[in-house]
């Protein structure tokens, strides 16, 4: 049976129409056939893979959360946990003129780089941490190019050391190294080598006041421990629908991959920001590397295969903000895409060839962490979905099963829910922006697998924050101006033009009733390629 019906080409006696007719005819059996089987036979494969580490995942979880294990598997019963000193109301006592030896020396690191609208946020929330005023450290390290940002940063460092705070305020000649630069050249402060924890925060994070409190006593007490990670709290999560759908993302990254690595493997990767690390643990690990754009999960692999263990705290939150720009989210997933990628090809064979930690560690590390979700999810979701299930409307004789095509992706979407459950009525919306961004994000991870091109490209996710958002289009009175080549996206109008055709195909001539969900694809497509998703930012 041919893909094409005779009268496709030769309607209105279009030559050009009967020539690639007859092309495709010539080359449909013996090249497109066996090539969309060999591609359908894999990315089967993957799914399954996928599926598998779906399952496990929220058996573990799901086991954690049942009455014998659940008081069991909290972080406080499987690691010794005692409040440091008194409690947080005596700080100020004991910073008074009693002995707060006890007490590690902290330093806080605040990373930024023309923050602009949220610098203020991360320093006052640092300046506002519970602690003996003398064992800590606020440094902010600022990398910021423009001068007026510079300055303003500058001021309100001085504005907090003139309540009493130690804060150090560190710029450098050049930002070499980006963020992991800047955080290798503030530990090489005299001040920084007397520490002995590091906290670290991005420039819009806001810590609680009693973040250390909850988080440090677990490196005091537990010397095998490097790594405490909180969670991320989002304070503009439904700004609009695609901040929406990212806490949906990040959410089952939290409750479920974070979860699952902590209690079961004491590892998972570094989040970069909202942690507290063991000065020691992260100097034998090699301290901060620039090698790749994921810096944080590089020192934490590089931890672990020295035999460190990281714990991580669900209940511990730490608010901070949501790209809500389709820019700087896009930005941010090739950044988050292309890094794992190419940091799996430089330490592959060193954690292959490692003798400080299990074969099961390993196998975790390799197999789940980096090659089922860093690579296989971002591959298939793309390749499978958008590419191959769409070819086959053209090729009839290549079938998908349905357990690939319909079971298998409806199990994976709805245990991807469960970790923002007020938002299970936007699942469909997820799953559609999800498979648009695995555009971005398969092509970052081939960029990071070939290290080609973009691989070290490193752009700062932009901040909004209260200021800029309060004079966002809607709220202001004049209608903002609005550049065209700001808001199209050639790559995805063309997925959504093949997606739509292969949709009107089926209709036309298919069988298999795929073009409900090519229809909706391709919508999804089109209005992300129109640029109508997430907050747009007028130029003035």
């Amino acid at each position: 049976m041919a893909a094409l019906p005779e009268q496709w080409g030769a309607t209105g006696g279009d030559a050009w129409g009967q020539v690639a007719a007859a092309v495709w005819r010539q080359l449909k059996s013996p090249v497109a056939v066996p090539l969309l089987r060999l591609s359908v036979s894999l990315c089967l494969a993957m799914s399954v893979m996928l599926l598998a580490e779906k399952l496990y995942m929220a058996a573990v979880v799901l086991a954690a959360r049942l009455p014998p294990l659940a008081r069991r598997g909290r972080p406080e019963r499987r690691y010794r946990w005692e409040p440091i000193g008194q409690d947080v109301g005596d700080l100020e006592a004991a910073a008074g003129g009693g002995n707060d030896d006890e007490y590690p020396m902290v330093l806080v690191q605040i990373p930024m780089y023309n923050e602009r609208e949220v610098y203020h946020v991360s320093i006052g929330a640092a300046c506002g941490l519970s602690w003996p005023p003398h064992r800590i450290i606020v440094q902010v390290l600022d990398d910021s190019t423009d001068p007026v940002t510079k300055e303003l940063v500058r001021c309100e460092c001085e504005r907090w050391a003139s309540k009493g705070v130690q804060v150090r305020y560190e710029v450098r000649e050049s930002r070499r190294g980006y963020k992991a630069g800047a955080l290798r050249e503030g530990m090489k402060r005299a001040y920084a080598r007397g520490c002995d924890v590091v906290a670290i925060f991005d420039a819009d994070f806001q810590p609680e006041p009693d973040f250390l409190c909850r988080a440090v006593p677990f490196l005091v007490h537990n010397p095998e421990l490097a790594l405490v990670q909180a969670r991320w709290k989002f304070v503009n999560a439904d700004e609009c629908l695609m901040t929406r759908m990212q806490e949906m993302s990040l959410d089952y990254h939290f409750t479920v991959e974070q979860e699952v690595g902590s209690s079961v493997h004491a590892f998972f990767g570094f989040n970069g920001t909202a942690g507290v690390w063991r000065i020691s643990a992260l100097n034998e690990a090699g301290g901060w590397k620039d090698r790749t754009t994921v810096e944080d999960m590089d020192l934490a692999v590089r931890a672990s295969l020295k035999g460190w263990k990281f714990v991580f705290l669900g209940d511990l939150m730490v608010k901070n903000e949501l790209p809500s720009t389709f820019k700087a989210y896009r930005y941010q997933q090739h950044r988050w895409s292309c890094g794992p990628a190419n940091l799996f090809r430089k330490m592959f064979m060193e954690i292959v060839r490692n003798k400080k930690v299990t074969i099961w560690k390993k196998i975790h590390v390799i197999y789940n962490f980096f090659l089922v979700r860093k690579i296989i999810a971002h591959i298939v979701t793309f390749v499978f979905y958008c590419i191959v299930i769409p070819a086959t409307v053209l090729v009839p004789e290549v079938e998908i099963p349905k357990w690939g095509s319909v079971y298998i992706p409806t199990i994976i979407t709805l245990l991807n829910a469960v970790g923002t459950p007020r938002s299970i009525h936007l699942i469909v919306f997820w799953i559609l922006f999800e498979n648009v961004m695995s555009l971005h994000r398969t092509k970052a991870t081939f960029i990071g697998l070939l290290e080609a091109g973009r691989v070290n490209e490193w752009v700062v996710t932009e901040k909004l924050g209260d200021a800029l958002r309060m004079k966002m289009p809607g709220k202001a009175s004049k209608k903002p101006r609005m550049r065209i080549g700001d808001r199209l996206h050639i790559v995805e109008l063309g997925v959504a033009a093949y997606l739509f055709f292969c949709g009107c195909y089926d209709i036309a001539f298919g069988n298999n009733h795929y073009y409900v969900f090519l229809f909706l694809q391709s919508t999804a497509f089109f209005i992300v390629g129109v640029g109508y998703v997430g907050t747009f930012v007028p130029h003035s």
